[in-house]
Formats: C-alpha cells, sequence, structure tokens
C-alpha cells in the first residue's frame, strides 16, 4: 500500500515530468532517495537510456562515505562524482529532476556537489 506522503510525491513527480525531458546535449539528472542511501542518473530520455549513474553505495566512493558523517554530506559526494563522470563523457550542462522531493536536505545537497563538480543547471 502507497503511504499519503509516498502519493503526493507521484503526483508532485508526474507533473514535473510533463515539462521536464532531457537531451543527448542536456540529459536529465534525476535523483532517488531511500531510508539509507541516494541515486544519482543522467538519462536522456529520447533513446530512453542512462549516460551516467551514482549512488552511494559505488565502489569508488566507499572510502569517501565511511568517513562522512551524516546523510547530507554521503549525498554532497555522490552528487561531485555524478559531476565528474558526467564531465568524462563531456557533459556540462543538464536538466535538475528532484523527482517530486523537496528541494532541501539531500536533493539539495545532491544539486550543489553537482554545480561544485563543474555542471551548469
Amino acid at each position: 500500500m502507497i503511504s499519503r506522503n509516498e502519493n503526493s510525491r507521484l503526483r508532485s513527480k508526474t507533473k514535473i515530468r510533463k515539462t521536464i525531458s532531457g537531451t543527448a546535449e542536456r540529459p536529465r539528472l534525476t535523483v532517488y532517495r531511500s531510508l539509507n542511501h541516494v541515486y544519482a542518473q543522467l538519462i536522456d530520455d529520447a533513446t530512453g537510456s542512462t549516460i551516467v549513474s551514482a549512488s552511494s553505495l559505488s565502489k569508488e566512493l566507499e572510502e569517501e562515505i565511511k568517513n562522512a558523517k551524516g546523510k547530507i554530506s554521503k549525498s554532497k559526494i555522490v552528487g561531485i562524482l555524478v559531476a565528474k563522470k558526467a564531465l568524462e563523457k563531456k557533459i556540462t550542462s543538464v536538466v535538475f529532476d528532484r523527482n517530486g522531493y523537496r528541494y532541501h536536505g539531500r536533493i539539495q545537497a545532491i544539486a550543489d556537489g553537482a554545480r561544485e563538480g563543474g555542471l551548469k543547471f
């Protein structure tokens, strides 16, 4: 059964996705947060493919995540990694999709980390 909060988030997500879509030149940076982890992907909606992905479970972040205190600092590290991977694929500009979540806390930290890493929103 879907909770009231989850149902509200899914309605919000649907409204957001009606206006936002990613292209090969400017993919969609979408985020997902679970209770303990965060995930970020760059998606090209024209082909329906994921270009770059990173999460707090990524092997290359294992040491940094261990040393980070709190979920927000882990989220910022994930945002920086997504930006680094995107720049390697020569992607500098993205459309941010908050996926129905409010823009604060971990979602904002991912966005700030991606901006710090060199992505333009």
